[in-house]
This record gives structure tokens, C-alpha cells and sequence, in this order.
């Protein structure tokens, strides 16, 4: 069976989490994966070369330091497909062929809306609770989404969301604007101003989001000014 042809849910056990691990920090080596799952790296090669005759993995050689040189493992565009995505070649020529009709930000104005829906059924759930709980509850509906999102609490009202799967990965690399569609989707759902620090398609490990609770701005209320004295 081709590697094309897969998904992630075929695989079982350990070849399964050293998939999941290489798709959340890539490239990783033997010696890094080995001590993440507690094993031996000769019992970790095993499955390695399983999934690397699969097509699913590759591997190259790195110079680290003054040792001899190691090899760092990844997934190949077949493992990355592994992976949910929620569109499909159809409608990336669907969306190609509405840009060229009326423009990019119509392609953009799609995606916003759908975001917009998801985030009016989301937000009554979630308004009553702090951001890190917020943070929580929004990234499992990302999964859900195919992101394989979490949230991470950072130091005082901060938190960090991050996706380590790109459920639009096709499309956000033929159309990146939609990707600012995102960014406001995870700003209006947390209510907190965010900021984007990462990002799949530049090539980095995630796509990450930084958020801080909003300050709360009390307005002062002043007595009324007392009336000047008048003198009969």
C-alpha cells in the first residue's frame, strides 16, 4: 500500500507516538527520541527504519559540536500527510478560482466567516471563565479541528496556543492571508489581544499564539459639581 494512501489512524502504538512526536518538534535524533519514550536507542532504530521504508520518515546527517555527526529524523511530505487536513486539491481550485474572479480578499472573507460562526457558538461557553481555562477549552476545539492544538500557561494572566498540525496547510500556503482570518478567530474567541509568534508555513516547528488577559478599565464616577452660592 502506498504511503499516500494512509492515515495516521492505521498506525498503533509506538510508531504511532514517534509520528505524533516528530510532527509536534522536527528534526529529532535516536538519542533524543529514545530518552522522550524510555528506551534504548537500538529498540527505537527499529521502528525508525520501519517508518523510514514506509516513506514516512527521513532522515540526514548533522554536525553537532566537536562529536561525530548524527542523523536527525523527520517526516517526508507522505508522514505530514498523515495528518488530518481539513480541505482537499477540489477546493484549493475552488478557492483559486474565486480569487481570480473577484480577488484574494474574497478568499479571505470565506474563511472569516466560517471562523465567525464557530466562534459565536463558542464564546457564551467560555465568557465566564479565565483565559487559561479559556485557552484550554478553545484549543480542544481546534483539535477537534484537525490543529492538534494545546494551550500552555505561562507566567501570571499570559498563555501560549499552539498548533502543531495545520488542518489548511495547502491552502495556507497558496493563499497565506486566510491565515490572518485565524488570528482574529483565536483573538475574538479568548477576548484577550493576541499575538502570533510562530508560524507552520515559515517553516517553523508550530504555529504559535501568545495571549494576555485584558486590563480592566474602570471609569471613575465623580460626584456632581456643586452649585456656586447665590446671594439673595
Amino acid at each position: 500500500m502506498a504511503a499516500t494512501s494512509l492515515t495516521l489512524a492505521g498506525f498503533k502504538g509506538m510508531r504511532s507516538d514517534i509520528l505524533v512526536a516528530l510532527r509536534k518538534e522536527q528534526p529529532l535524533t535516536i538519542k533524543v527520541l529514545a530518552a522522550h519514550f524510555g528506551l534504548t536507542d537500538n529498540a527505537l532504530r527499529r521502528h525508525l527504519t520501519d517508518l523510514v521504508d514506509s516513506g514516512l520518515v527521513v532522515y540526514r546527517r548533522e554536525i553537532r559540536g566537536q562529536g561525530a555527526p548524527v542523523f536527525a529524523y523527520s517526516l517526508s511530505d507522505a508522514g505530514e500527510a498523515l495528518f488530518p487536513r481539513a480541505y482537499v486539491d477540489p477546493l484549493v481550485d475552488a478557492l483559486e478560482s474565486l480569487r481570480s474572479r473577484e480577488g484574494t480578499e474574497a478568499v479571505v472573507q470565506l474563511f472569516r466567516r466560517r471562523w465567525d460562526a464557530i466562534a459565536e457558538e463558542a464564546k457564551p461557553r467560555l465568557a465566564a471563565l479565565p483565559l487559561q481555562e479559556r485557552a484550554q477549552l478553545l484549543a480542544e476545539l481546534l483539535t477537534a479541528e484537525g490543529y492538534m492544538s494545546e494551550a500552555v500557561a505561562g507566567e501570571g494572566d499570559a498563555t501560549t496556543i499552539r498548533h502543531h498540525n495545520c488542518a489548511v496547510r495547502e491552502i495556507a500556503l497558496r493563499f497565506p492571508e486566510v491565515c490572518s482570518a485565524e488570528a482574529e478567530f483565536i483573538e475574538s474567541v479568548l477576548d484577550a489581544p493576541v499575538e502570533r509568534r510562530m508560524h507552520l508555513k515559515d517553516g517553523c516547528r508550530a504555529c504559535e499564539y501568545g495571549a494576555t488577559e485584558r486590563i480592566a478599565v474602570h471609569a471613575v464616577t465623580r460626584a456632581p459639581a456643586s452649585a456656586p452660592e447665590t446671594r439673595s
